[in-house]
């Protein structure tokens, strides 16, 4: 059993019979009063997220996650389709919102870890980086700064990001999944 101290970032809960992954939490104390956990989680089923104090006196079950190797297969028309690795056959999708914010650094045969929580797929993990190509970049222009200038490029999944001024559009980068940000330009 899970106390409300042991609720930390990438804790994955079970709560009303559904699986919850702590995204933001913060320790709040009050004068003389007893603290309680405020944290940000996110429904691992439905994908909606929730904000909501968690006192001394809560109990939760661990969940019990199974991670199986998969890769992105597709996507059409806000259903994104996933294959099992070892065994293609096996077929599986998400919705728009099931999948979030992991949609901009989905690419066809991109290899990701699919989550299966009593039987039914329910989520899935990126890698921690991934390499992206770039379709549209402004020229470079440097202005009158004293640092390196940057600039928003688009990629090939839709995302948008800052990256510096050398980036040009047909490079491939190398994107945080965490973050969302430039990491480097892929070799």
């Amino acid at each position: 059993m899970l106390g409300h101290t042991d609720l930390t970032v990438g804790t994955v809960f079970v709560m009303d019979g559904d699986p919850w992954q702590v995204m933001e939490t913060q320790f709040v104390k009050m004068a003389q009063r007893t603290g309680h956990v405020q944290a940000k989680i996110k429904n691992l089923r439905t994908g909606s997220m929730l904000s909501r104090a968690f006192k001394q006196a809560d109990r939760f079950e661990e969940a019990d996650l199974e991670t199986i190797k998969s890769m992105f297969v597709f996507a059409h028309r806000g259903k994104y389709v996933f294959a099992e690795i070892a065994n293609p056959k096996n077929r599986f999708e998400f919705t728009e919102e099931q999948v979030g914010d992991n949609k901009y650094y989905l690419k066809n045969n991109l290899e990701v870890g699919a989550m299966k929580f009593q039987g039914q797929f329910i989520g899935i993990i990126v890698p921690p980086k991934v390499d992206l190509k770039v379709t549209e970049a402004a020229p470079g222009v440097r202005g009158n700064s004293a640092q390196g200038g940057t600039k928003t490029v688009v990629c090939e999944s839709g995302l948008e990001l800052t990256t510096p001024l050398f980036i040009e559009e047909g490079d491939i980068i190398r994107v945080n999944t965490k973050t969302g940000e430039y990491v480097e330009r892929a070799k």
